[in-house]
């Protein structure tokens, strides 16, 4: 019996290689954080798919570690003091991740918390305002024929994408010279906007020429390449 076992996770999704750290996922904007950070990271780690097409979401198992319904969620086998560790909320993964790791996190405590409040940043603005905008433009909102909430989305996205162009001027990347957990949880939401959302025009991308020079090197990075396709 491996250490997973208690877990009822595994129930659903085996663990075929209990002593890696399981990941529970799709590749959406947040999903593909926690798995680009782990291809960053080349730690070793098992992904499962947890399909939203056939409601895998709200499961039993998926809900004994993720009671909140979210993807994605891990469930490290050598978590402190050696024992098993389930965690959901990207944000909080990537934040235990770098620390578990000691990378792609400033070591000194000023550098830390900086990193941290620009990752909060995505966690309580891009994300949420992103996905909005990603509602009422791509999917079922955008059949309304009231356009008030949709240009509050849009005005939103704008406004946070200028506060990010403003901090990326003269910065190879959020925190500057230093590729951190603060652009692996950005990073993937602009692509999504201007990508699968389509809504690049419609915020006027262009003009925000330095989001648009660090996403170019973000997407080229290998581990992105490969993180953006896990699970399959």
């Amino acid at each position: 019996m491996s250490s997973l076992d208690s877990f009822a996770i595994t129930k659903k999704w085996p663990a075929r290689h209990p002593d890696r750290i399981q990941l529970y996922s799709l590749p959406t904007p947040n999903g593909v954080k926690v798995s680009i950070l782990l291809e960053e990271l080349g730690l070793p780690y098992e992904p499962h798919r947890v399909s939203f097409d056939t409601q895998d979401q709200f499961s039993p198992e998926f809900l004994s570690l993720s009671p909140n319904n979210k993807i994605p969620a891990i469930l490290d086998p050598n978590g402190p003091d050696g024992k098993p560790l389930a965690l959901f909320e990207s944000g909080a993964i990537l934040i235990y991740l770098a620390s578990k790791t000691g990378q792609f996190i400033p070591a000194d405590t000023a550098g830390r918390y900086e990193t941290l409040q620009w990752v909060m940043f995505q966690m309580g603005g891009i994300g949420p305002m992103f996905g909005q905008l990603g509602f009422f433009h791509k999917f079922a909102g955008k059949d309304y024929e009231d356009k008030r909430p949709r240009d509050r989305y849009v005005a939103e996205s704008k406004r946070l994408l200028g506060v990010l162009d403003k901090r990326l001027e003269g910065r190879a990347w959020v925190m500057g010279d230093q590729y951190t957990i603060a652009d692996i949880a950005i990073l993937p939401w602009v692509r999504n906007l201007v990508g699968f959302y389509g809504a690049g025009d419609l915020v006027g991308f262009s003009q925000f020429k330095n989001v648009a020079r660090v996403l170019e090197a973000f997407v080229a990075r290998p581990a992105v390449v490969k993180g953006l396709t896990i699970p399959a």
